[in-house]
């Protein structure tokens, strides 16, 4: 669901296709009939954008069936490996109390825009909690809270306080924050309790209603379910793949997040083939969020200091960002040891560790909020890297932004449209625009390709894997890293003389990635690749040539320097690079290929594996054997105390994602934080109750439980709710002409339309548009539309045809097919097009720009935008 993963991720399919060869079912839910669907076992079409009344009513058939209900497998998966127990709060309503909405629900009294952009307001989440016990007594600091602990100034009373500490410094702040205990009713039956709140919230999601609200016959989603139920439970499993046609919503994540509810509720996480697969665009997606270019999290998936959060100081952060009972028990280490790789000796306890010289954001400065702040000439200028946003997002309005910088930089493989909008643009060549009006200086640094440097990717599985440069690039073209180098380098000379607060950060930055001494660069100034995922692995402070090797090792005293904690032990060694290894295990052999690259945390393949054997450590069957608890293991002394550590140890096919020593029955311990919290059947070790979450308490903006909402444009009124579309949703630019939205069915509008990819190209075609084989491959820009409207419009195959949104027209080819079509919705015949995104006026291949057609509306998670499911018109040009 959510990808046509045969075109778009071609060589990944490979592994399902050798899946269906040994018998397994693949099933395609997608609102195109797509080369995917032509080897699924069943096909099943969707309305675009409904897709959690579809994942809605599997949870609803799945809980009510009788497989589900009389195998014990489930309960015991459930009960015991999520939260369906845990009881929340008794002010707690949802949506089927409130006609749509949750509880807590704080409405704009005004149009209330940065950096909320919320569409009717904005959730507190405080009635999502769990209903606790007292909270436990405090630690060794008594009567220090952890308001008081974060606001001790530095100096002699923060010494003070350490001091009368055991281990690390932040251990007693951490035990601080510990909240009481969750209750719980492992029989299911208590009102409150998790289970019986998503039972009461999907039980209007019946296969009749799924029907109605996606338009898929009720005998095919019936099919669905009952292969869904047979292959779960202790002998099989089952996996769900998804990609931008689940996350391009204004409430993508909410998709996500329903397919994992029910994949939690079928015992499909944490085990071999199972769980939830996010199938990243090209290589190093994954990377680029693990090692952020997102700008609300720094490395390693920790918050990015905020000036609107409570973050003031370091203790600060870690009062508000430690979940004290997981594995981000350790976030001090995570973040002092980030700290120290940023400023380096600089960093000392005595001034946090440069927490102060860290750069805080101030909102939302995502894609849209940035260009909507761009239109209204609130940004100077804009490095665009790798990107060609001329082309994207509601392209007439982010054309208007970029006209509105001093100066842009665009670095590229080519002269993009995005280095050209100011002459070659639309606006221009219609003469709407004049070249004179536009005061936007350009600079354009030629770029190059990724087989001419040297460097690791980070894919799909998130596994690291190293490569090394083929050819030398041509000319003037130099790397990313190449330009960021040199740009900092300049930037430390340009602020070293400056004595400004502001400025201590960039004199204090630890920059040091010019090549050894013997290390030939590539190019000259060019960086050593290898220098900086040393950085990015970790070392002891006392001496960079001793790597960890592992995140185990991080300290938050300063000792340890890690950019990015989850990356820690890729590089163990100074010789060591595990991304480069190339060892496959033997063919027939049971094992997850670890000696093949190395896969982020510690190498493990499979996470929160601990959910692949039952309470006792046994393999819940020999078929889907993965890692399990051998009492027999004799392991050796603690290294630290060199005390005897009991028999028994997890062993198996994969890294262990638990504590190793850790027994089955072993407590959670009085005083305990991080996993020395959790029992020995609490498999989620980044969740604070060691569960896995199928109500979400706390971190989505947007509600605890998945409800159908109706995209920001949509031919119809929602059928499940009053509450038309996500009342948080975010919508950038609200009633400028640039980013008009179309009313509810509105009749200029008739049509859904999904924008999608090729195998030929490549998003905005910058990688592909230039090359004269995949330009002749896919020539031209074309609309895919079904039989009906081709007749009702007088369309023949191969007719121009304009297409039309509130935001823009543009022109195109028709391609008429069987493959996508007419559906009945709540009763009304709605027809659905499709169009490939990947044209522009420059290279061999051109084409109108698709994304004008789009707009600024998007997912108040992630503020992804929405355009998988928006309206147009389509007309015989």
């Amino acid at each position: 669901m959510g990808s046509n993963m045969a075109e778009c991720h071609p060589v990944a399919f490979r592994w399902p296709m050798k899946a269906k060869l040994n018998g397994a079912k693949l099933i395609h839910v997608d609102p195109r009939f797509t080369r995917t669907s032509a080897v699924a076992d069943l096909h099943v079409p969707i309305r675009a954008g409904s897709d959690i009344a579809f994942l809605g009513g599997l949870i609803n058939y799945v809980i009510n069936s009788k497989r589900w209900n009389s195998d014990p497998f489930f309960k015991e998966f459930a009960v015991n490996y999520t939260n369906a127990a845990t009881i929340i709060v008794d002010e707690f309503k949802d949506t089927e109390d409130l006609e749509g909405v949750f509880s807590g629900m704080v409405k704009f009294t005004e149009p209330a825009f940065w950096p909320y952009n919320g569409l009717e307001g904005r959730y507190d989440n405080a009635t999502w909690a769990y209903k606790r016990g007292p909270k436990p007594p405090p630690g060794p600091i008594g009567a220090v809270t952890p308001g008081e602990l974060a606001r001790v100034a530095p100096g002699a009373a923060t010494k003070d306080l350490i001091a009368k500490r055991a281990g690390p410094p932040f251990d007693d702040l951490v035990r601080s924050l510990k909240p009481g205990p969750a209750e719980k009713d492992p029989t299911l039956q208590n009102p409150h309790c998790v289970f019986q709140i998503l039972k009461r919230h999907f039980a209007r999601y019946t296969p009749e209603m799924v029907e109605q609200v996606c338009g898929s016959p009720k005998e095919k989603f019936i099919k669905v379910a009952e292969m869904l139920l047979e292959n779960s439970g202790r002998d099989r499993t089952s996996a769900f793949a998804y990609a931008v046609a689940w996350t391009q919503h204004t409430y993508g994540v909410q998709m996500i997040s329903c397919c994992a509810l029910l994949q939690l509720l079928l015992g499909n996480i944490g085990r071999p083939g199972a769980g939830v697969m996010a199938l990243r665009g090209h290589a190093a997606i994954q990377g680029s969020t693990d090692v952020p270019t997102l700008y609300h999290s720094i490395h390693g998936y920790l918050n990015a200091p905020s000036a609107l959060r409570p973050h003031e100081t370091l203790r600060d952060y870690m009062a508000a960002e430690t979940s004290p009972t997981s594995y981000y028990g350790n976030l001090p280490k995570f973040l002092v040891s980030y700290l120290k790789s940023m400023y380096g000796a600089a960093a000392t306890a005595e001034n946090d560790f440069g927490y102060d010289w860290h750069p805080k954001i101030l909102g939302d400065h995502s894609h849209m909020a940035s260009f909507a702040a761009m239109a209204d000439g609130k940004v100077k200028g804009m490095c665009c890297v790798g990107q060609n946003p001329a082309t994207t997002l509601n392209g007439g309005a982010t054309r208007r932004a970029m006209r509105e910088l001093e100066w842009l930089v665009v670095k590229d493989n080519w002269l993009t449209e995005t280095a050209t909008h100011w002459y070659l643009g639309p606006e221009v060549k219609n003469g709407e625009v004049k070249i004179e009006d536009i005061k936007t200086e350009i600079f354009f640094f030629p770029s190059t390709q990724i087989a001419e440097y040297d460097g690791s990717f980070t894919n799909t599985q998130r596994m690291l894997q190293w490569h090394s440069f083929a050819a030398k690039a041509p000319g003037d073209c130099r790397t990313d890293s190449w330009f960021y180098h040199n740009l900092a380098k300049r930037l430390k000379k340009a602020y070293a003389d400056s004595k400004l607060p502001r400025d201590q950060g960039w004199n204090n930055l630890s920059w040091d990635f010019d090549p050894d001494a013997g290390e030939e660069p590539l190019y000259p100034g060019e960086i050593s690749a290898r220098k900086v995922l040393r950085e990015i692995n970790g070392y002891q402070t006392a001496d960079a040539k001793q790597h960890l090797k592992g995140f185990g090792e991080l300290k938050d005293d300063g000792s340890t320097t890690c950019a990015s904690w989850i990356y820690c032990g890729c590089f163990p060694a100074w010789d060591q690079n595990l991304t480069a290894r190339r060892e496959a295990d033997p063919p027939g052999v049971p094992g997850a290929h670890l000696k093949w690259g190395w896969a982020w945390p510690a190498n493990r393949r499979v996470m929160y594996n601990r959910a692949s054997a039952d309470l006792k450590g046994n393999p819940w069957s020999e078929r889907k054997r993965w890692i399990w608890w051998d009492p027999t293991f004799v392991n050796p002394p603690d290294p630290k105390t060199a005390k005897p550590v009991p028999r028994g140890k997890w062993v198996g096919y994969d890294v262990p994602d638990f504590a190793a020593t850790k027994a089955p029955d072993a407590q959670p311990k009085p005083d305990g934080i991080g996993l020395d919290a959790l029992s020995g059947t609490q498999p989620f070790i980044m969740r604070a109750d060691g569960k896995g979450w199928l109500f979400v308490p706390a971190g989505l903006v947007d509600g605890p439980l998945p409800t159908h909402y109706e995209p920001h444009e949509s031919p119809i009124h929602n059928p499940l709710y009053k509450q038309q579309t996500s009342p948080v949703h975010k919508v950038w630019a609200p009633g400028k002409p640039y980013n008009q939205l179309a009313a509810v069915g509105d009749p200029k509008f008739p049509y859904v339309i999904s924008t999608y990819r090729l195998t030929e190209h490549y998003l905005a075609g910058a990688m592909s548009r230039w090359l004269p084989w995949l330009a002749e491959l896919q020539p031209e820009l074309f609309i895919e539309l079904g039989k009906d409207l081709a007749k009702e419009k007088g369309i023949r195959n191969l007719d121009w045809v304009v297409v039309s949104s509130p935001r823009g027209r543009i022109r195109a080819k028709a391609l008429v097919t069987d493959r996508i079509g007419v559906m009945q919705i709540a009763g009304k015949r709605i027809h659905h097009v499709g169009m490939p995104w990947h044209w522009g006026w420059m290279g061999l291949s051109t084409g109108d720009v698709v994304n004008d057609l789009t707009s600024w509306v998007g997912d108040p998670n992630v503020s992804i935008h929405e355009g998988k499911a928006f309206v147009c018109n389509v007309e015989k040009a």
